[in-house]
């Protein structure tokens, strides 16, 4: 398997939008291919999310999105990310950690101050993997949201 980050002219982009799709849909969101992928390249035009993707020649199996934001006490960035997901068919055959190690590498190269991640508490498989892969939780601070 490959990783690579992809732009919206990639050859893997509507492979990639698919899988995407599939994601939004395992969370329960409605099927929106055209709208899925108006979005994606929104972001990546405007470079508020940067995608990567796990495949070979024939198929994309992994996508990872990630929010490079700034951390104004470091003068660094922390990259921050937000959605990972395996096609079933080729889950635990290592696309997760491939995809998590391509990225780690990605943000130390470009001088990251931290990579982080969130997932919900009851997602074992998720949270095993992360500690796994060398993330450990973030006790000091609390999340907090405000719905517009």
């Amino acid at each position: 398997m490959t990783v690579v980050r992809l732009a919206a002219t990639h050859p893997w982009f509507p492979d990639t939008v698919a899988l995407f799709d599939a994601y939004r849909q395992h969370y329960g969101a409605n099927p929106a291919p055209g709208a899925t992928e108006e979005w994606i390249r929104d972001q990546l035009v405007t470079d508020r999310l940067r995608l990567f993707a796990a495949g070979d020649d024939a198929l994309v199996r992994g996508v990872l999105t990630v929010s490079v934001v700034p951390a104004s006490l470091t003068l660094r960035t922390v990259w921050m990310i937000r959605d990972l997901y395996v096609d079933p068919a080729a889950r635990r055959a290592g696309l997760a950690r491939e995809l998590l190690a391509h990225v780690s590498e990605a943000a130390r190269a470009e001088g990251a101050h931290r990579l982080s991640l969130q997932t919900e508490p009851d997602n074992i498989r998720a949270i095993q993997l992360y500690v796994s892969a060398g993330f450990q939780p973030v006790t000091e601070v609390v999340n907090w949201a405000r719905m517009l």
